[in-house]
């Protein structure tokens, strides 16, 4: 029976913990690492092994996860003194799961496998907390086929959905378009049930009148309810993670040529409410943007 590859983890974020207490369950013997050494608790209990450094991760590690909150951390990450780069070698894997900008990885990758003969997968992910819980994330991958084929068991456990996209950087231009179809889903979705509210509709019957119809979404059915509810508290996910990634999808169109006017007034509105304060909460909050009392969601 072949040994199962030992996992190292950096990133213990709202998605990072999830995934690596996963493949902990699952069996593997996995190292995390931490900016932040108290996110390290609940994984240490769980039993992950906390090392003291990347250095020390990297060098127990087969397969190096990533799951960071932007490019400049990625990069810190990587090739900062003590970084993966500087104790990766050609037997090791990196596997990017942040949403990054799709340029960058190209050149990170060079550049990693010039420094170590390490290869990168960008495998950004979509599903959100539930998802990274639940085992069912979407994993949009580039990099090399045959890596990706032969890692995908270990990806298993994180994802029923794995999708080969092409070369490097290949996930996140991927990513990015997700990003751009759920932001404005979210955007449009906060304005429809406010309106909604106001014509004296229940608008906690929304989600259900319109499951499994053209205007359903996975975003509608988690997100939905909470709006209507009014439930704002519990951060799924942030208003500021959905901007960075419209940032960089109007980045990318800017450089393609392409015309994006959609996104382009999401990045806006999303800038806007981020600048209102609802930058580092959820994005059911954004109801609250639409509704007479900015404090409350809207009541029927």
């Amino acid at each position: 029976m072949q040994k199962k590859p030992v996992i190292g983890f950096i990133g213990m974020g709202l998605m990072g913990q999830p995934m690596s207490t996963r493949l902990v369950q699952a069996g593997y013997e996995v190292w995390v690492w931490n900016r932040s050494k108290e996110k390290l608790a609940p994984m240490l209990k769980a039993g992950a092994h906390g090392a003291a450094g990347i250095a020390e991760l990297v060098t127990h590690a087969d397969i190096i996860m990533l799951s960071l909150s932007n490019t400049d951390a990625v990069r810190s990450v990587v090739f900062d003194k003590d970084g993966v780069s500087h104790s990766g070698n050609k037997s090791k894997l990196l596997v990017d799961f942040s949403s990054i900008a799709p340029d960058a990885t190209r050149e990170m990758a060079a550049e990693l496998m010039q420094q170590c003969a390490m290869s990168w997968i960008d495998a950004p992910v979509s599903g959100g907390v539930a998802g990274a819980e639940a085992g069912s994330l979407a994993i949009m991958a580039g990099g090399d086929e045959e890596k990706l084929e032969s890692i995908r068991p270990v990806l298993s456990h994180l994802s029923q959905h794995i999708t080969f996209m092409g070369p490097v950087s290949s996930g996140q231009v991927s990513k990015i378009c997700n990003q751009m179809l759920v932001s404005c889903n979210v955007l449009v979705m906060a304005e429809a049930l406010a309106l909604a509210a106001k014509a004296g509709t229940n608008i906690e019957q929304i989600p259900v009148a319109l499951k499994g119809g053209f205007a359903d979404s996975i975003p509608l059915q988690l997100t939905g309810p909470r709006m209507a509810k009014g439930e704002f508290d519990e951060i799924k996910w942030h208003v500021d993670t959905l901007l960075k990634d419209l940032d960089m999808a109007e980045d990318l169109a800017g450089m393609m040529g392409s015309d994006t006017p959609m996104t382009k007034l999401a990045c806006n509105l999303m800038q806007r409410y981020s600048d209102q304060g609802y930058g580092k909460k959820d994005p059911a909050n954004l109801i609250r943007c639409y509704s007479d009392d900015k404090n409350n969601p809207p009541q029927t």
